[in-house]
């Protein structure tokens, strides 16, 4: 079992049922800390992991239903989180949307329709604020935190199709150092996490997967495509000590294909 370096501390982050969410999940939980996370529709996927993490690791660990479409349930969310929890530490912004969601988001450019790039802000840059916002009410009680949200470097990179996104990641990174800014008095940092693209369900599920797989590859210095895994590493950083005069940043992991 990895050194339990988080022992006494929580961490609440939304969507992690699957991909990068369910890495940052486990990779808190091996190092002792608590976690509550959020899902959207998969309840048994929900319980498993409750219980896997538990049972391997002896921390404590709740999963809650929230629709990110619907940022303001996300105070209700808490509700149920402050009755299983008495502190929170650290928050991570991680659920995304897919599917119906964001027809009209993603899209080329000439194809964009409102809807899909008003859902795609809803649920990027509107559940980051909310969420953030409630986890600072609980972090000012234990004296401070850390908040992240997980970005991507398509507002960096032209991906097709991903204009929708692109543009709503630039954004919740600006939305983050305003959030820094301000939030600093508290003794709260603010961060965001840039992944390249990383080999998900979720990128599975674009019509283009094997070819983005493929350029990605072809880019990268390090020859692979990115892993869940490979951005946990940094969630715990900015959550520790030693990243304690670090905030309102955006860290880029994306195997170096950024620059090529």
């Amino acid at each position: 079992m990895a050194e339990q370096i988080m022992k006494g501390k929580t961490l609440f982050i939304s969507g992690g049922t699957r991909g990068i969410g369910k890495a940052i999940v486990y990779e808190f939980a091996s190092k002792g800390c608590d976690v509550a996370f959020t899902y959207a529709s998969s309840a048994d996927a929900a319980i498993e992991i409750v219980a896997d993490i538990e049972s391997k690791f002896g921390v404590k660990s709740r999963a809650y239903k929230l629709n990110i479409l619907e940022p303001d349930t996300y105070k209700d969310v808490y509700k149920l989180f402050d009755e299983d929890f008495d502190k929170l530490d650290y928050f991570i912004s991680n659920a995304i949307i897919s599917g119906r969601a964001v027809v009209g988001g993603f899209a080329p450019f000439m194809r964009l329709k409102p809807k899909g790039l008003s859902n795609i802000y809803t649920a990027t840059v509107e559940a980051f604020v909310v969420g953030a916002q409630e986890a600072v009410k609980r972090m000012e009680k234990v004296g401070g935190g850390s908040i992240i949200s997980m970005s991507s470097t398509g507002n960096l990179v032209y991906t097709p199709n991903y204009a929708g996104h692109g543009t709503n990641k630039a954004a919740v990174e600006t939305m983050v150092r305003y959030a820094a800014a301000e939030l600093g008095e508290k003794n709260i940092r603010v961060n965001a996490v840039s992944g390249g693209p990383i080999d998900t369900d979720a990128l599975k599920a674009f019509p283009n997967y094997e070819v983005v797989k493929a350029e990605v590859v072809r880019r990268s210095p390090l020859s692979r495509m990115g892993d869940a895994t490979d951005l946990t590493g940094a969630c715990t950083f900015l959550c520790s000590d030693a990243a304690s005069w670090l905030t309102g940043q955006t860290i880029v992991i994306d195997g170096g294909t950024s620059f090529q």
